[in-house]
């Protein structure tokens, strides 16, 4: 009887015992943490029935914790890496609890890399496709936050991938903007904006005339025969935004006289447009900057002087872009400043010729059929423009550029748009060669050019005369022999008055005779020359006139030019 009273007791001691004996539960999800490359925030969710926790973080002053303490049973702490990192990092939590187990809990932030070869995209209004490439060591995936963009792909593994996005047409008036999204796993993430212009610019042409032909009768080579020789207003107009800001002082009525004087009866004005604007959501030209451009063409029509007025380089917003994806916003802004251009001076008569373009090109090499073809919308632009003003200015003659002005180039790929008026178009190119005298500012350049000067041994292994003659008689065989005279626009060897000695002395008459040979041999193929003056009085600069007063300043260059232009004689 005391055996079977026994038993109960001692089975509720040894139960008693065992339990006290039992650890209190511990634990945390997920037990290991990976922080992106740049940063993130993640969770721990812990779960005990000890009285309390603590987390400890030892020695990762990288990682910050919203909690350290709690009382259980299930609390959630929040785990924040704000920095990124170059390399990767590890560090562990310890968690524990009265009488529990301790728990490790590594978190981990890797490095992983992220990159794509292109910051932005730029479409035009009618939409397109573009590739870019993206650079990953982690899987990735991609998202766009926009439905007019889709991309050929949404996610990859690590390495190098090219995608292909998708733009749909802007059927609006205005830009927009839209985002790809790459996220790396654990890593970092980047952002492209994909730009698509929604500009449609009104059209200036508010007001065409009837063609009319009265003060317009020569044809371009009735025309070219007549411009003697030419000058360039340079660094002044197509200076983006003031005229003054590269140092030249305002063109007057005064330096023009002094041109004149000089024997110059042709004035090529290179003008910026763009930077004139006063509204780009409709490219309108400001009024004051028109007033200015005929204020200065003006001066020239004073003494019965030829002008060519152009479209210069003014940032580059043309000149810099014969691609397709810019082809259409250009041609957008081609027609509204030429209608706008053509519209302000239509009533001029045939001594006002309009030009372009400049010096459009990609790069200093050989144009590709994209680039090709886009210059030429950019000329076959320009003509239409004007000739649907009308007046004059269905008349007038118009200059059309080679790519780039370069001879070989335009010898090789420049087509001549067809024009409503018959034999009125010139066709331009520049000339710098050879450009280690012309032009080069390095170690590299030469100071003398032409066989005079050869004897002393600094002068170029190409370009010399018989270059020059061969350049030349391309151009009068490829166009002027076919009715389109040819303005050389630009042409200069710059003045290196750091020499000193006999060497200045020997470069100046150099370059007098560079100058005077090149002008007549021109004016001997058919082109009009005009020199390039670009105010500048100090070494590498080429100016001949004070622009403040209009007096003479390289008196040696000057009476170069003149020299080359009485010897040059038309061959029409």
């Amino acid at each position: 009887m005391l055996t079977a009273l026994l038993v109960p007791v001692f089975f509720m001691f040894f139960q008693t015992a065992c339990e006290s004996l039992t650890e209190p539960s511990l634990s945390v999800r997920p037990d290991s943490l990976v922080i992106p490359t740049n940063g993130g925030v993640d969770t721990l969710i812990i779960k005990t029935d000890a009285s309390s926790w603590s987390l400890e973080n030892l020695a990762a002053p990288w990682i910050q914790l919203s909690a350290t303490t709690g009382s259980g049973p299930e609390d959630t702490v929040f785990v924040t890496v704000t920095d990124t990192v170059s390399s990767t990092r590890t560090a562990t939590l310890i968690l524990t609890a009265d009488g529990a187990k301790p728990v490790n809990i590594v978190v981990t932030q890797p490095y992983h890399s992220l990159a794509s070869n292109i910051r932005q995209i730029d479409i035009k209004k009618s939409g397109g496709t573009s590739t870019f490439a993206i650079v990953s060591s982690a899987p990735w995936t991609l998202t766009c936050d926009v439905p007019w963009l889709s991309v050929s792909s949404n996610e990859g593994e690590a390495g190098t991938h090219i995608l292909t996005v998708t733009i749909a047409p802007n059927d609006t008036d205005e830009d927009r903007v839209g985002y790809i999204n790459v996220q790396s796993q654990n890593g970092p993430s980047l952002s492209i904006p994909v730009n698509q212009t929604g500009i449609i610019f009104p059209s200036y042409n508010t007001n065409p005339l009837p063609p009319d032909i009265t003060g317009m009768p020569k044809t371009a080579m009735q025309l070219a025969s007549q411009m003697y020789a030419g000058w360039n207003l340079g660094n002044s107009l197509e200076v983006p935004t003031d005229e003054t800001a590269w140092g030249n002082e305002k063109a007057s009525q005064r330096l023009i006289d002094s041109i004149y004087a000089a024997g110059f009866n042709t004035v090529r004005l290179p003008c910026a447009w763009n930077s004139h604007m006063i509204d780009a959501k409709t490219a309108k030209l400001n009024p004051a900057w028109l007033a200015r451009v005929k204020e200065v063409v003006d001066y020239c029509y004073a003494h019965g002087m030829y002008v060519i007025l152009n479209i210069h380089w003014d940032g580059g917003w043309l000149e810099n872009r014969p691609f397709y994806w810019a082809q259409e916003e250009v041609n957008a802004k081609q027609k509204a400043f030429w209608e706008q251009i053509a519209t302000y001076f239509r009533d001029y008569d045939e001594h006002l010729l309009f030009a372009g373009t400049n010096e459009v090109h990609a790069d200093y090499g050989t144009p590709t059929t994209e680039h090709n073809e886009v210059f030429f919308s950019y000329l076959r632009t320009f003509i239409d423009a004007v000739r649907s003003t009308g007046g004059r200015n269905s008349y007038r003659n118009l200059v059309i550029q080679t790519y780039n002005t370069n001879i070989d180039h335009g010898v090789n790929y420049l087509r001549i748009p067809t024009d409503q008026a018959k034999n009125r178009l010139f066709v331009e190119v520049h000339y710098y060669d050879p450009w280690d005298f012309c032009g080069d500012e390095t170690a590299s350049a030469k100071t003398l050019w032409g066989q005079p000067f050869a004897q002393y041994g600094d002068v170029s292994s190409w370009g010399q005369e018989s270059h020059v003659l061969n350049q030349f008689n391309k151009v009068k065989l490829t166009y002027v022999n076919k009715g389109y005279p040819v303005i050389l626009g630009e042409y200069a060897p710059t003045r290196r008055s750091a020499l000193t000695g006999d060497a200045l002395t020997r470069h100046l008459a150099s370059r007098a005779y560079y100058l005077s040979y090149v002008t007549e041999k021109a004016k001997a193929c058919g082109l009009v020359p005009c020199y390039w003056d670009n105010g500048g009085r100090g070494n590498l600069a080429s100016g001949i006139f004070y622009r403040g007063t209009g007096a003479t300043f390289d008196h040696q260059a000057l009476k170069a030019l003149q020299t080359g232009a009485a010897k040059g004689q038309y061959p029409f």
